[in-house]
């Protein structure tokens, strides 16, 4: 695989602290519990460091590449060097540009309004909507699962190789799925590519936090990811990689701190002069707060060291994997097979159980949280489960029968911040739960699967 994991005999660390470490929730079968929060993939918990750094700038708040006093000034240094070490952990090149966005999603989505006229998109049908959405108004092409990683550089060359060969092109591809937690051969994607004359962008939502990336080495041309997932607060993006396009294109906001000079023509129109710097798609006033989390949590990742990190997590994926080995009502979802390197991102199916309810009880009588449905990744879980889904967000309907497929599947997700106790009890609950079944009955309240507390206690 082009990303690489720990040794097994390299040392290991502590759980990163982070907020909400300590929060206790109410059980539906009496009593409180520490919250287990194991739905990273969704949203990990904010590092202690990074709420701590931001907490230390918040009294020195001021407008960023705005203002002549001090605390501009200050805000804009610490705005900009924070796009440095962005770069730094991204191991950008020298002429790469590094622009702050609000999430993946928009990172590609502004990509995507960058595209040369007449670009051709190359997708696996197996990405996150954010990265499987944004090419609509694009030529796209979108790939079958592949079932192994050769097969999936397999499907690319073949595409490619059947493209118009003097059009620009662009392949999109997940470093780790959001779903199934596995690695996907970033490197010989991009060598693929660009043995073809093609681009690649890889998301790397779910790369970012669990192991390192570097733009240089992947030999990639733009990287994205989310502040959310990399355990910095809400509201934060970047892109990152090569300016061309980027530089080539309008805008994708038009408006101040975009545009370099304004001014009226004779006709009454108006001139504009873009920024040709990461300026030109970063109009208004930018969001210094989610900026400066996410450079907090590169520095807090990076010093914690990522071997280290990776030893601990594989550790827990282990543990895990083989807790729901011991199920055999269990069935984990995968593409690539038992034994494709993954990050801590594992789904499954319960014979007999509606996924939903099944989550739900994870929450309601162990203080678990987990995530169950799509995971906005439709087209991969519908390959995964051989079968059409239900709504994702209907818990209310019939179980499974004991035999049948489910119809939406259950995640959990766990990082740096994960107490070992939280996968015990994760653990212990899955075998609890299919042994005896759930102590109370669940019905759909406002698009959420909840105990129905009018109804007898199982």
């Amino acid at each position: 695989m082009s990303v690489t994991t720990a040794a097994v005999d390299q040392s290991v660390c502590a759980p990163l602290p982070v907020l909400g470490a300590d929060v206790t929730v109410p059980l539906v079968t009496g009593g409180d519990v520490t919250y287990a929060a194991l739905d990273y993939a969704a949203s990990a918990p904010a590092l202690q460091r990074v709420w701590d750094d931001v907490a230390a700038y918040a009294p020195y708040y001021g407008s960023v590449h705005r203002g002549a006093g001090y605390l501009s000034q200050l805000s804009t240094d610490l705005f900009e060097s924070s796009r440095v070490t962005v770069a730094e952990f991204l191991g950008c090149r020298a002429d790469d540009q590094v622009v702050f966005t609000r999430s993946t999603t928009d990172s590609l989505n502004l990509l995507a309004a960058a595209l040369p006229a007449d670009c051709q998109v190359f997708v696996f049908e197996t990405e996150h909507h954010a990265s499987l959405l944004p090419w609509r108004d694009a030529r796209v092409t979108y790939l079958d699962a592949p079932r192994t990683p050769d097969q999936a550089v397999a499907t690319l060359e073949r595409a490619l190789a059947a493209r118009d060969p003097h059009g620009p092109a662009l392949v999109c591809v997940t470093g780790a799925s959001n779903v199934t937690g596995e690695l996907w051969p970033v490197r010989e994607l991009a060598v693929a590519a660009h043995a073809h004359g093609a681009r690649i962008v890889l998301d790397a939502a779910q790369l970012a936090p669990h192991h390192p990336v570097d733009i240089a080495a992947l030999d990639v041309d733009w990287v994205a990811f989310s502040g959310h997932k990399l355990y910095a607060p809400f509201g934060s993006g970047v892109l990152a990689g090569r300016s061309d396009w980027l530089v080539a294109a309008e805008p994708y906001l038009a408006g101040g701190g975009a545009s370099r000079k304004v001014a009226r023509r004779t006709d009454g129109g108006v001139d504009v002069e873009w920024h040709t710097t990461a300026a030109r798609h970063e109009a208004g006033s930018p969001n210094v707060i989610g900026v400066y989390s996410i450079a907090a949590a590169c520095k807090a990742l990076t010093e914690a060291g990522f071997d280290r990190l990776v030893a601990r997590e594989q550790q827990l994926v282990t543990r895990v994997r083989e807790g729901l080995a011991g199920v055999p009502e269990v069935k984990v979802l995968s593409l690539f097979g038992d034994d494709a390197p993954r990050v801590g991102v594992i789904s499954f199916v319960v014979e007999g159980w509606n996924s939903s309810h099944f989550a739900a009880a994870l929450s309601a009588e162990y203080g678990i949280g987990v995530r169950d449905g799509l995971f906005c990744a439709h087209p991969l879980v519908r390959t995964l489960l051989g079968s059409e889904p239900q709504d994702p967000g209907e818990c209310g309907a019939p179980e499974a029968a004991p035999g049948e497929r489910s119809l939406n599947a259950i995640r959990v997700s766990f990082g740096a911040g994960t107490p070992d106790e939280h996968i015990e009890r994760f653990v212990g609950a899955v075998r609890e739960l299919v042994s005896k079944g759930a102590r109370w009955t669940y019905r759909t309240e406002e698009g959420r699967c909840v105990p129905d507390r009018g109804a007898a206690q199982v």
